[in-house]
């Protein structure tokens, strides 16, 4: 018996077979290879139920005869089968006969009498002695009276356990029946609410083009196509089609759906009807209840201890007198005990026996009879019950099977219905077609410009790249080139430059129509064009959340098909920087504008069917609850994004003011400085007047050496503000420009302005510290203007002052010259010497009056460039209020988005759960099933309920699920099949492995003879062994010793040692072997001598010739003298023995 496998599952074992209609039961020895058919002969046998009516199940699989009890993974210890007979569940069926009970009468024995069963002491003479026998045969009565009772009892007690169990067997017997054909009312209920769900999404639809046809068709007459489309026969959008035949088609649709209308309610009532009586019968069933008769059987446990009790008594008691009896004819009664006090005391027992304990026993046995027919009633009561249900089971599993024969032919008139209503579809289909053909042209052309666009990025970005390259190699080569020579650098080929790169695009999409985005509302309003019927008819939230459902479904289908232009993928970094020829806001419009138009094709392209599904109330409410949460969430966040708009916008209108403020500011100081200016060009011009007549007047006290007095009276004459601030001047411009060379202007620097003008005001000198910061950007700034401009007036200042020394000095050197020229010629010399001087300073100061006239364009060059920024910052004021509106464009734009967003995230939940319908049906098939032969079936109920299903306008997912399921399902009745072919094969395997078993076991017996021949054969060699003196063609048998060498086995010499020639045969083993036999075919003789006078020997040793036979030569025995590798002592003689190997097995072959 083969060991069992896990769940269970067991090769041998008992399998539990039970009756439906009586609840019998029969436990059969069986293994998993029996077949059913022979389980089905032997209950004929038992029970006479034919084959032909029996119907085996196990949990919802059906047992087949031709298969084995393996393909049911049986025989299992968890596992029952159930046998219903057909025959019993037709409705004409007899009714199921009384049960009855054999024996139900207790047989008493008979009263004894001393003639049945004399005894001894009947003859004796003592009255007492001749009644101890009586009572005996007395006790004898009563103990079997008792023992029938009791025994009846066990009996009747018995029959109410077997009833029990019975009807526990029929009750599980219905339960598994009721199980069956629930599994069965599933998948069809499941069948028939698919095909509801369907049939009434069609049949809403197809109404609604029936009801609505005429009104479709005037507005595909409204539409007119495009001028570039209109032909002589086309001009409106009705022109596709015809519509003569269009309302021949009307008729026809209108008839079949109202035919077809009339079957679905038929139907209807049909899977009503039957839903009904599967109600009733699981009604029925929770009515039955066998708790209270297993209590009684419990409770009435307790008699039968009672009556056991009883029974010991009675035993105790005629034990009791036949000791009595058996010590009066063997007079062994006690002194104190006489025979007449025996016989007292055995009275009052024999009147317990009459009075108490046997009617004890008989009302005992009167309940238990009363329960007996209480359970016999019981059980008739229950085969009526079960015959009655196991009745309506199997009415209810015929209209199932009836029910599930009329889906495919239903959904095959529902198939033909589509392509009835086809026209009708066409004509509702003609108008979004149309809006998303043009949409679609939209998208085209902005997509188009967007991909131009990234394409002159690209070239811009590679130009760039170019740009920066060159750059780097010529400063490469420009910092080298002064250690090696430009021929060197030429051979390495560190002159070359990159190529320029050209991104060229062959132009396409020139046959677009000449439309944007507002044409496409202009030529295919939604209106007219679009789906509004379903919120026109089905206004109420149930329309409002299919069509934000729809929604959702549009924005995952735009996300997936068009999507957006992600720049980063093809340019790194192109959001930073602006297609040539176009701004930003162009770019994102362009890129708006194909968002859009791709959200209406798509939105014109859905399915019109999915604007009729049907809701339940409680999925409806849950959708509007979480609906109405995300929508306030959203215009939470609506709200939120704009106060940050709107703080945004204040923001850059403070901004604004701020710069505004500035610019005021700017051009106050720019006219405050033009003034300056004026006031220091004509006090210049004041003072050099009054200083040229001052140095003519007195040029003879200057010429005479008095310098000192002239720069005295210059100091003490009055000046205005600019002579004033002379020397400062000169000491502020070289501070300004030292400090800024150095480290730049400083936030913390005082204007200059403050020394020359300490009028000016604190805020005047604020002002001048925000015109360093601006200075400090743009690169020039208005103190270095102001700073130089002052500069340039004192400059010439000083160059007018030594001319007019010069041309004083001249005329007083003309004067002196006619009057004194004999005198002072000494001073002329002085004067000329003077005058060279004053000519250098006079080259110097022309060569700083041109520098400062440079400076004079390069500063009025900076005043033009500050002007240009005034007028750039206008500029951008106005670029700031563009960019403000276009701040609450984009917030309305991503507002727009955030609800696409929810209602993408509607259209993901409602696709996970049409997929989690799917798993949830082939999770239940998977689950549901108990039996291969039931999954298989399962599985292709599940494929071909799924196919049946089937329709156009599915998505890619489901049609893929649909398919997985198909092959799933074939290659699952394949393996089945295959697994049948490998059950019967491993059973041929099994066969012949029990054949080679028995051969196997013969060839064992055979090898084993032959080993006991060779060990006979081996051990009559061994026989053959010398073990006395050896000699040559002897065998010979050598040992391994102590000291790891072998020596030969003699009586009478022990120095006969195994050369190491025939020891290093043995070398490859792992170990060495103990023993060595072989047949010597040389023998050396040798004596052990000292290692000197070994040294010393040079001769041959002496030859020793040993005779093997008469008249046979044998071989020399040659004597050595070499080194002792033994160990013996010397002078000691022994012999090294070579041997030929004779083969010698150790151990019996296994």
């Amino acid at each position: 018996m083969s060991s069992g496998s896990a769940e269970g599952f067991v090769a041998m074992g008992k399998l539990a077979v039970h009756i439906a209609e009586n609840g019998h039961s029969y436990e059969l020895e069986c293994d998993e290879s029996t077949p059913v058919e022979a389980v089905q002969g032997y209950i004929e046998s038992v029970e006479g139920i034919p084959v032909n009516d029996q119907l085996l199940l196990c949990l919802d699989a059906k047992l087949e005869p031709q298969r084995p009890l393996g393909f049911y993974k049986l025989p299992c210890s968890d596992h029952e089968v159930f046998l219903y007979n057909r025959a019993r569940l037709s409705p004409d069926s007899p009714l199921p006969g009384q049960e009855q009970v054999e024996n139900d009468e207790i047989c008493e024995p008979q009263s004894p009498s001393s003639s049945h069963n004399p005894h001894p002491l009947d003859e004796a003479l003592d009255p007492a002695l001749k009644a101890l026998p009586s009572y005996e045969r007395q006790f004898r009565y009563h103990f079997h009276c008792g023992k029938a009772i009791y025994n009846g009892t066990i009996v009747k007690h018995d029959n109410c356990q077997r009833f029990l169990k019975e009807q526990k067997v029929q009750l599980r017997a219905l339960e598994t029946a009721m199980a069956n054909m629930d599994h069965y009312y599933r998948i069809l209920e499941q069948m028939y609410l698919d095909f509801m769900k369907c049939y009434g999404q069609r049949q809403r639809y197809h109404s609604d083009l029936l009801s609505n046809f005429k009104r479709d068709v005037e507005k595909l007459k409204v539409i007119k196509l495009h001028p570039a489309l209109k032909t002589e026969s086309r001009k409106c959008l009705l022109d596709f089609v015809k519509e003569e035949k269009l309302w021949k088609s009307v008729d026809e649709c209108n008839s079949f759906h109202r035919q077809f209308e009339a079957k679905v309610v038929e139907l209807k009532q049909m899977f009503n009807e039957l839903k009904q009586r599967v109600d009733d019968l699981f009604s029925i069933r929770t009515s039955v209840a066998i708790g209270d008769l297993e209590l009684m059987i419990k409770e009435h446990q307790g008699y039968i201890g009672e009556q056991k009790s009883i029974m010991q008594s009675l035993s105790k008691d005629v034990n009791t007198v036949k000791k009595l009896v058996d010590d009066c004819l063997s007079c062994q009664l006690s002194a104190s005990l006489r025979p007449h006090d025996a016989v007292s005391a055995l009275g009052p027992m024999y009147d317990v026996h009459e009075k108490n304990h046997l009617p004890k026993m008989r009302n005992c046995e009167n309940s238990i009879s009363k329960l007996l027919d209480i359970c016999k009633n019981k059980k008739n009561e229950m085969n009526l019950f079960v015959h009655n249900c196991m009745q309506k089971v199997a009415y209810v599993q015929y209209i199932i099977k009836d029910l599930r024969k009329k889906f495919p032919a239903f959904k095959e008139v529902m198939a033909h219905q589509d392509f009835v209503f086809r026209d009708l579809k066409l004509v509702r289909g003609i108008g979004p077609a149309y809006r998303a053909c043009l949409a679609e042209v939209v998208r085209r052309k902005s997509s188009m410009k967007l991909y131009m666009g990234m394409a002159g990025q690209l070239a811009e970005r590679l130009a760039m790249r170019r740009d920066v390259e060159v750059r780097r190699r010529e400063e490469f080569n420009k910092t080298q080139g002064e250690y090696i020579p430009r021929d060197i650098l030429a051979s390495m080929g560190l002159f070359d430059t990159p190529s320029q790169c050209d991104v060229n695009i062959a132009p396409f999409d020139g046959n677009l129509l000449e439309i944007d985005i507002a044409d496409v509302d202009r030529y295919a309003p939604d209106r007219l064009v679009g789906m509004p019927l379903k919120l026109e008819r089905y206004g109420s939230a149930k329309g409002s959340f299919s069509l934000t459902n729809e929604s959702s479904q549009l924005s995952e289908a735009e996300d997936s098909s068009v999507g957006t232009i992600d720049t980063e993928g093809i340019i790194e970094g192109c959001e930073s920087m602006e297609i040539a020829g176009t701004s930003k806001m162009e770019v994102e419009n362009a890129r708006l504008k194909a968002e859009l138009a791709s959200a209406i094709a798509i939105l014109c392209s859905l399915n019109p069917e999915m604007w009729y599904e049907s809701l339940d109330d409680s999925k409806l409410e849950s959708l509007l609850r979480s609906t109405a949460e995300k929508t306030s969430e959203a215009l939470h966040l609506k709200d939120e994004y704009a106060k940050q708009l709107q703080c945004i916008l204040d923001q850059r209108q403070l901004q604004c003011l701020s710069y505004e403020k500035r610019i005021q500011e700017l051009e106050q100081r720019l006219a405050d400085h033009y003034l300056q200016g004026q006031k220091l060009s004509s006090s210049k011009e004041a003072y050099d007047s009054a200083a040229s007549t001052m140095k003519a007047d007195d040029c003879k006290s200057e010429i005479s050496g008095d310098g000192e007095t002239f720069m005295a009276q210059v100091s003490a004459d009055p000046m205005d503000e600019a002579s004033f601030t002379l020397a400062s001047l000169d000491t502020k411009v070289e501070r300004f420009q030292s400090s800024k060379s150095r480290e730049g202007l400083d936030e913390n620097m005082t204007d200059s302005s403050s020394v020359l003008n300490p009028q000016l005001d604190l805020s005047m000198l604020e002002q001048q510290h925000h015109g360093l910061q601006i200075v400090d950007k743009g690169g020039k700034g208005k103190l270095e203007e102001q700073t130089v401009f002052k500069q340039e007036n004192i400059v010439v200042d000083r160059i007018s002052d030594p001319l007019n020394i010069i041309a004083c000095d001249t005329v007083a050197e003309s004067g002196s010259s006619a009057s004194t020229s004999q005198v002072k010629g000494d001073f002329v010399v002085e004067l000329q010497n003077a005058l060279a001087e004053k000519s250098n300073k006079c080259s110097e100061t022309e060569s700083k009056l041109k520098a400062a006239i440079e400076e004079i364009s390069t500063l009025k060059k900076e005043l033009e460039i500050s002007q240009k920024l005034l007028d750039e910052s206008q500029l951008n004021c106005a670029h700031l209020e563009n960019c403000l509106h276009e701040a609450r464009e984009e917030a309305h734009t991503h507002l727009c988005a955030a609800d696409r967003r929810a209602s993408e995230y509607s259209a993901l939940r409602a696709s996970a759960l049409k997929m989690r319908s799917l798993f949830e049906r082939l999770r239940s098939t998977v689950t549901a099933s108990s039996g291969i032969v039931s999954f298989a079936d399962s599985l292709r109920g599940l494929a071909f309920s799924l196919a049946n299903s089937a329709n156009d306008n599915e998505d890619d997912g489901t049609m893929e699920f649909r398919a997985c399921i198909r092959v799933l399902a074939n290659k699952v009745g394949a393996l089945f099949q295959q697994r049948a072919e490998f059950l019967e094969r491993c059973s041929s395997a099994e066969a012949a492995q029990e054949y080679l078993k028995k051969e196997l076991d013969e060839k064992k017996e055979l090898v084993k003879s032959l080993y006991n021949k060779h060990q006979l054969e081996k051990q009559a060699n061994k026989e053959k062994i010398s073990f006395g003196r050896l000699e040559v063609h002897d065998i010979a048998a050598f040992v391994l010793n102590s000291a790891s060498h072998y020596e030969a086995i003699n009586r009478h010499c022990s120095n006969y040692y195994l050369s190491a020639e025939c020891v290093a045969f043995y070398d490859h083993l792992p170990s060495k072997p103990i023993y060595i036999i072989g047949l010597i075919v040389h023998i050396e003789r040798q004596v052990v001598k000292s290692p000197t006078l070994v040294r010393s020997m040079h001769g041959g040793d002496q030859e020793d010739h040993l005779s093997s036979g008469v008249g046979t030569p044998r071989p020399p025995l040659v004597t050595s003298s070499r080194a002792n590798p033994y160990g013996l002592p010397l002078g000691c003689e022994y012999f090294v023995v070579t041997v030929a190997m004779l083969p010698v097995d150790s151990s019996p072959p296994s």
